[in-house]
């Protein structure tokens, strides 16, 4: 009985703090109010996340709570979001000081990953469609921050006007399961029962509105040119983006796992996806601006994660996602940093490669993947994900030990893949342990399906190793130039000179 009133009390310890951290945001608005208390609020906004950790680790079922539903998928992702909330801002305490815009940046971040996190915890469709309204509301206006400065009011535009239609097509969807089921409670529409209500053809309509709906925010293709205008942005809000805002299509065909699955809208995500992995590839491969090359990195790993939802791979999408989440924010928030040194190699200092390491490379990345695969045969899913993981692990090797600096320089790298295999063995066992129960298994889609996402993979990799063996032949330079245009800016993203901090000199007096 102790327990249970333990776990009734700490959704409402939960929501209180969540609602003081806004109140907070907002006061933080009022001119009168000193800066010193960014300080204050930014403590304000750990709070939520510890008790989505004391949630996550004390509740083990599902719980219904007025139009929230409580279970670990709900709990981790509110832990997810919140924490990459509360570290963002705590960056941006210095990080942003003295912008004239410091006390709205504030605001909207807490509002807006305030909103992110409700949408994970909605049982109610009408309510997660407001949550995800405003958040996406909200990252348009973080977008717009330096409204003085047209480029940025461009980007905001473009991006605002995307997620407008995304939502849009989102909130189709869910009319219409909602009046054929006849229920708006996530958890009464998923059931066998409302789900028979819909016919084949209505469900395959459904789920590509869905489709629709979450390649928009994951800047997929041909909806990717948003999150490369994005990089305008403070550096602060591209990091704030990886907590479930770009990420959140995997998250959502997660919830929507017992309608899109088995339907053939899983092969039409699938080839989507793959074009936009090999796209994000290219562009992160051929630009040399740093947060250009990570947003290309961005498209192509969410397209891997919509990958792991077309085949029914639901726990390994969020899984994908919070850790992606994690790795890529903390890559954004060190891009002020990331200055590449580029010497000049001398007479005896390049090791020979050896052929023989990187064929044990090549060895020890076929037995994983033949392992990995025998665990689990009859999962189309499984077999991608060994000839992944086993690339990975070849790869690895490749880069870190047959390519190492002598003796110690090979040691050094084989304790970094030992190291790293510890480490995903053990993350994966945590999560699997953890969300086994709150994310139903998705149909596995026909062998064929895991077959053709095989050919296109190999495909494109092929081409791209072929190109760069034939760098001065027609097509690498078509292609080349393809992707470098892909990524480029438009005209109207691109200011010469720094017009809005001129006419803040002059306005500022300073010049008469």
């Amino acid at each position: 009985m102790g327990g249970s009133k333990m776990l009734i009390s700490l959704p409402e310890i939960f929501f209180g703090l969540l609602a003081i951290s806004v109140l907070s945001a907002l006061f933080l608005l009022y001119p009168r109010v000193p800066l010193s208390f960014v300080r204050l609020h930014v403590g304000v906004t750990l709070l939520p996340p510890i008790a989505a950790l004391l949630s996550l680790v004390t509740n083990n079922e599902t719980i219904i709570y007025g139009p929230w539903r409580l279970d670990s998928l709900s709990w981790l992702l509110a832990l997810f979001v919140l924490t990459i909330g509360f570290i963002v801002q705590r960056f941006s305490v210095r990080y942003l000081l003295g912008d004239r815009s410091y006390r709205k940046y504030f605001a909207l971040m807490t509002i807006t990953t305030t909103a992110d996190s409700g949408v994970w915890l909605s049982n109610d469709l009408r309510l997660l469609l407001v949550c995800w309204g405003v958040t996406l509301l909200g990252l348009t206006l973080l977008i717009r921050l330096k409204k003085e400065w047209s480029v940025a009011r461009n980007a905001a535009k473009q991006s605002g006007r995307l997620f407008a239609i995304g939502w849009l097509i989102l909130l189709g969807a869910v009319i219409w399961i909602t009046q054929t089921t006849g229920h708006w409670q996530l958890s009464l529409v998923l059931t066998k029962s409302s789900l028979a209500q819909l016919d084949s053809w209505e469900r395959t309509c459904i789920n590509l509105m869905l489709i629709l709906a979450v390649v928009i925010p994951a800047a997929q293709w041909p909806f990717q040119r948003w999150l490369l205008d994005s990089v305008v942005a403070p550096t602060p809000v591209s990091a704030v983006m990886h907590a479930g805002l770009v990420n959140a299509g995997g998250i959502i065909l997660t919830r929507f796992s017992l309608l899109f699955s088995g339907d053939i809208t899983q092969i039409i995500l699938l080839l989507l996806s793959s074009v936009s992995v090999l796209i994000g590839t290219g562009i992160m491969l051929v630009h040399v601006d740093y947060k250009r090359q990570l947003v290309g990195s961005t498209i192509a790993q969410m397209g891997f994660m919509l990958i792991q939802c077309a085949l029914g791979a639901y726990l390994a999408a969020i899984i994908h996602a919070v850790l992606h989440g994690l790795f890529k924010s903390t890559l954004f928030l060190q891009a002020g940093s990331a200055l590449h040194h580029h010497e000049e190699p001398t007479s005896g200092t390049q090791q020979p490669t050896s052929s023989l390491w990187t064929i044990t490379g090549g060895i020890l990345g076929l037995l994983v993947a033949l392992v990995l695969w025998k665990s689990s045969p009859g999962e189309g899913y499984q077999l991608i994900s060994a000839l992944t993981l086993g690339w990975s692990v070849s790869l690895a090797w490749t880069q870190l030990v047959a390519f190492g600096s002598g003796r110690i320089g090979r040691i050094a790298g084989f304790s970094l893949v030992a190291g790293a295999a510890i480490v995903y063995s053990f993350v994966h066992d945590a999560f699997y342990g953890v969300l086994q129960d709150s994310i139903p298994k998705g149909i596995q889609p026909t062998a064929s399906a895991a077959i053709l996402l095989l050919i296109i993979l190999l495909a494109g990799s092929a081409a791209c190793i072929w190109l760069a063996r034939n760098r001065s032949s027609t097509a690498y330079t078509v292609v080349y130039l393809w992707l470098v245009r892909l990524g480029e800016p438009k005209n109207d993203l691109v200011e010469s000179h720094p017009k809005h901090l001129t006419q803040s000199f002059f306005r500022g007096g300073h010049l008469r």
